[in-house]
This record gives structure tokens, sequence and C-alpha cells, in this order.
């Protein structure tokens, strides 16, 4: 419904970038909208991406979701998880997250997970410890403040005082045993276990 996929292949200083991402929006489409067309800009334009691509990916996470709140009309009550991967000369593979969008990396046959799901029930004592309350109503997922499914978005400037928008960032490195990387919102893990998507892939 208010998903955005990327994928594009870019040249950037003599290197050859493959960019993907999912963004899953929440109450409104115009945070994912925003961020597909913003997002790899601005963290390509980091002058120390290519050093330290790890803090310069939390750090322009932290800034992009600064421009969403300025700038976004509906970013108040809206907001986007996101999953990002970028692939460094088809070798090294940089992915990011937050919220519930995750990424899986198969290597001869076995599914790996590289992000980190942001549930509520998971980081309690990080909303807790921000003044927000964890709650969850019979038959339903936990929410912050009795509203959002996720720790971690753009967005959701209402909840920011009890949300964040730091990402996880983890690394790892292609050889001849990667298949392939599957990114999904939360939609797909519901009815799937990260083996089972990996399973599904095999053999396309």
């Amino acid at each position: 419904m208010e998903d955005y996929v990327v994928a594009q292949i870019r040249s950037a200083h003599g290197n050859r970038l493959g960019l993907y991402a999912i963004f899953d929006g929440h109450s409104g489409q115009h945070v994912a909208d925003w961020l597909q067309s913003h997002l790899f800009d601005n963290i390509l334009d980091e002058p120390d991406f290519w050093t330290k691509p790890e803090s310069a990916i939390k750090r322009d996470y932290k800034e992009t979701d600064n421009e969403i709140l300025d700038e976004v009309v509906g970013a108040r009550r809206g907001g986007s998880s996101a999953v990002t991967a970028i692939l460094i000369n088809g070798e090294k593979l940089i992915v990011a997250n937050m919220g519930e969008s995750r990424a899986i990396i198969c290597s001869n046959g076995a599914a790996k997970q590289l992000s980190v799901d942001h549930e509520p029930e998971k980081e309690r004592d990080m909303v807790e410890s921000k003044g927000g309350l964890v709650s969850q109503k019979p038959g339903n997922v936990s929410r912050v403040d009795g509203q959002l499914a996720m720790t971690r978005a753009f967005g959701d400037q209402s909840l920011k005082q009890q949300i964040t928008s730091k990402p996880d960032v983890t690394t790892e490195m292609i050889d001849q045993e990667t298949e392939f990387i599957i990114l999904g919102s939360d939609g797909l893990w519901k009815v799937m276990s990260n083996q089972e998507a990996a399973d599904s892939m095999r053999g396309i």
C-alpha cells in the first residue's frame, strides 16, 4: 500500500554501486515517497562515506530525519521504516535499517539476517527511559504509546520523544558462497521465516 522500492546502479568515485531499499510508510505515504528520492543522494554526499561508511550512514539517517520533520507535510503523524543496502563493487554490502523491514542474505543455501527488528517489546527499556509507554491491546501487537508498532522510524514527529531515528548498520563481505539478498517489509516476515523466504527464491 505505502511501500516504495528502490533498485539502482550508479557510479561514484570510481566505484560501481548497487543501491537497494524498501521504505514502508505508515499513516500516509508522504515520508516514504520523500525518502525514495532523497536518502541515497544524502548518504553519498557524506564526505566520509568512503572511509567510514557505517558512521556516515548513521549520521545521515539522523540528518535526513531532521529534513523530513522540517520539510515534509504529514511528517507529524506519519512516518516510514526503512531498510537500505549499498553494494560496493560487488564485494562489500552495507545494510542499514530502522523499524520492522528486514534484510537477509543467503549463502550456500543458508539464510542469515543482516538487520534488526525494532519492535516495542524488544526495546521497551529505551522507550520507557524516554518517557514513553509500551502497551498491547488483546489480539494486537505491542505499540509505543498505543500508536506505533516500531521503535525506530523516519518522521513520526508526534512520537519523536519516545522513539529514535538511529539505524542499525552492518557490513558483510560478498564471496563465492553468496547467492542473493532479500529486502522485505514486515508483511513478508509475518508469514515466512528467513529460511523459508530464502528457500522460495533459490533456483529462480
